[in-house]
């Protein structure tokens, strides 16, 4: 069971459809349940697409071996396996589903893999749209530009990570742990116990003050990165807890000199911006799980 890190909620008619894209093959992969509850209106998705897939099983349908596996968050906050299909294969197990929404799903559908197709062949657009997302959510503009910045400035450490020959997974989430627990003092997954959060994006719930200092200690860890050229993963921790240390006397300074921790437990919801509570507005692969 292979797992893909980069997960998003889609909407369709005002039901939530998870899904994974896959960075190496370029596809997005739907969770096959979540599908039939959208095409079928049951109350027991679950079952109905074991009855389906037990009836594929049977009748020898190629379809059925090619149902892959990946762990997406489940109801009750948890990572669970789930049975996962890609664009093309949906299209095909729609015709084994009679409902009147199978068209406008399969509509809907090609207009996902579109858009992200679009966005990897003209960045731009997916920044663009973030922008829009957040303004609908109610953030303010300050805030915008901030997080926006944060975004290319977590590129720019990531993309330095990347020329070394690191992993986009358990290195980079290595790293990213490091950088908070010595600017922050907590891990990533800490961080969001601390704001009462569970699946949502931490950044998106980080105050102004925050996304400042961490963008400073991701800055400041690439700069360190280029001047010494690290050899080797013990290199690049070494210079994560650097890059990270400015930003921590930055903050102490700071908290020192307004009397005021900055590290807070205020989120999205208790600063009065609204947010969608079940994903990002804009993925990255940014936080350790």
């Amino acid at each position: 069971m292979e797992e893909v890190k980069n997960t998003q909620i889609k909407i369709f008619e005002e039901r939530q459809v998870r899904t994974i894209w896959d960075k190496e093959k370029e596809e997005w992969y739907f969770s096959v349940v979540d599908v039939i509850a959208v095409l079928t209106d049951s109350d027991r998705p679950r079952k109905y697409w074991n009855d389906l897939k037990n009836k594929l099983i049977a009748e020898g349908s190629q379809l059925s071996e090619k149902i892959g596996q990946f762990k997406m968050i489940a109801a009750d906050g948890k990572m669970r396996p789930t049975d996962c299909m890609t664009t093309e294969q949906l299209f095909r197990l729609i015709q084994s589903v009679p409902s009147p929404k199978a068209e406008p799903f399969k509509l809907w559908m090609a207009q996902i893999a579109r858009e992200r197709l679009d966005e990897i062949k003209d960045p731009e657009i997916s920044i663009n749209r973030a922008l829009f997302n957040y303004r609908q959510l109610g953030y303010s503009e300050s805030w915008i530009n901030q997080r926006l910045k944060s975004m290319e400035i977590r590129k720019d450490l990531t993309d330095e990570w990347k020329k070394h020959g690191l992993q986009d997974g358990i290195q980079f989430a290595t790293l990213t742990d490091i950088i908070y627990k010595t600017w922050a003092g907590k891990t990533a997954k800490e961080y969001k116990e601390f704001k009462g959060l569970k699946k949502e994006n931490l950044r998106d719930n980080m105050t102004n003050q925050e996304l400042i200092l961490n963008m400073l200690a991701e800055l400041s860890t690439k700069e360190i990165s280029e001047s010494r050229d690290p050899q080797n993963f013990t290199d690049h921790i070494q210079n994560a807890v650097d890059g990270a240390t400015i930003a921590k006397n930055a903050r102490a300074e700071l908290e020192k000199k307004t009397g005021k921790k900055v590290i807070s437990p205020s989120n999205a919801l208790s600063n009065d911006r609204l947010i969608e509570t079940k994903a990002s507005v804009f993925d990255e692969d940014e936080e350790a799980k």
